[in-house]
């Protein structure tokens, strides 16, 4: 009781300071607001792997990587997947490393010789996803992060999108009530619907919250170049930005770094990147593709295998932020500075606030996917 008392005493305190500048945003007012994490029984969790009970070695798949492992982001999390799948369900299962999109189509082709019960494609094109699967009709596929303009209808063929547009809109809202500029910004690894669907919805989170910031935008024209990343971020924060949100890969290292560099911030993605830079990456926007892969491996064990395409995203556990319970992080809280550090209490309320009006249906999110031409 006397922690509660001592939590909601802080925030009351950080709301009047605010009151004082004519700086709240409409989403912090709720007093009531605790710290899920800080509640009794609410721990951070590690999803533990467990040896499979069930000898599952006569199922096989093959997921095929769009490039090598090692962006500690989304392909880092596509490739755990695959091994929790290997290691839970006990199947036989090879991890297919690329080197970008020339090798693809050879790659998943190399894969259909292999006659695995599942092959799984992550963010290969479209075109190069339905030729194929119209070629090899007794092969199963399941694609994840691919996107088509009109969803192909093929019985061999499972897609699996996961949406971040809303949980990308409450990362905006942490930029907006932190920036000390009024000035953030985003990095993509290109410039396509998948990408601006992160993007999109962080800036309207981040003007949700702070009306009169200034928001950019840079590409890097790739997800494999960190040093063009860190280049085009420190043009932004040359340009008076001082939050920016990496979606790009392994090419978004080179953002958190260029944040570390200059004393600026950061908002990690896919992954929990709160500790790659503690102190310099704020939170993160993660996307579960984790779960997707282990799904797909799992809907053929359990003979539940079905084409078409399934999406999820926050309301379903696909898509959150990395200070959410079951993780729980809290790195900014014990390494970012004093008076960002003092805000979070507010900051929190005011993205649970948000989070129950958007699963409420009461806040709508754009969502960039619903515009091919975005």
């Amino acid at each position: 009781m006397l922690k509660r008392v001592s939590l909601l005493s802080l925030l009351c305190l950080i709301l009047a300071a605010a009151l004082a500048v004519g700086a709240v945003p409409a989403l912090a007012q709720d007093s009531d607001y605790v710290d899920p994490c800080l509640a009794a029984g609410a721990e951070a969790t590690a999803e533990a792997t467990e040896a499979a009970a069930v000898d599952n070695s006569g199922i096989s798949f093959e997921i095929i990587l769009p490039n090598p492992r090692g962006d500690r982001s989304f392909i880092d999390s596509a490739a755990a997947g695959a091994e929790r799948a290997i290691a839970e369900l006990g199947v036989t299962g090879t991890i297919i490393e690329t080197a970008g999109e020339q090798e693809h189509d050879a790659a998943i082709r190399r894969a259909v010789q292999d006659n695995p019960d599942l092959i799984i494609t992550i963010a290969v094109g479209s075109d190069t996803v339905e030729e194929i699967a119209d070629e090899f009709p007794d092969q199963k596929f399941g694609a994840q992060e691919t996107f088509f303009p009109e969803t192909p209808d093929y019985p061999n063929l499972a897609l699996f999108n996961i949406l971040t547009h809303e949980n990308s809109y409450l990362a905006g809202i942490a930029a907006g009530m932190l920036t000390r500029t009024k000035h953030v910004g985003a990095v993509g690894g290109l410039d396509t619907p998948g990408i601006n669907l992160f993007i999109v919805g962080f800036e309207e989170g981040v003007k949700s919250v702070c009306a009169d910031c200034t928001l950019d935008r840079a590409y890097v024209g790739g997800f494999s170049d960190p040093v063009k990343g860190k280049e085009l971020a420190n043009g932004l924060f040359a340009g008076g930005a001082d939050i920016l949100y990496q979606v790009a890969g392994r090419s978004g290292e080179g953002v958190l770094e260029a944040a570390k560099d200059t004393g600026n911030f950061a908002i990690g993605v896919d992954s929990n990147q709160d500790d790659l830079y503690p102190g310099t990456v704020i939170v993160s926007a993660m996307k579960r593709v984790d779960n997707a892969v282990f799904s797909f491996v799992q809907s053929v064990v359990d003979g539940t295998y079905a084409p078409g395409l399934q999406t999820v995203g926050l309301a379903e556990g696909f898509a959150g932020l990395s200070w959410d319970v079951g993780v729980c992080s809290r790195t900014f809280d014990t390494t970012g500075p004093a008076d960002m550090v003092e805000k979070l209490p507010a900051v929190r309320a005011a993205i649970a606030e948000a989070q129950a009006q958007i699963l409420s249906g009461e806040l709508v999110v754009t969502n960039a996917l619903e515009d091919m031409g975005s």
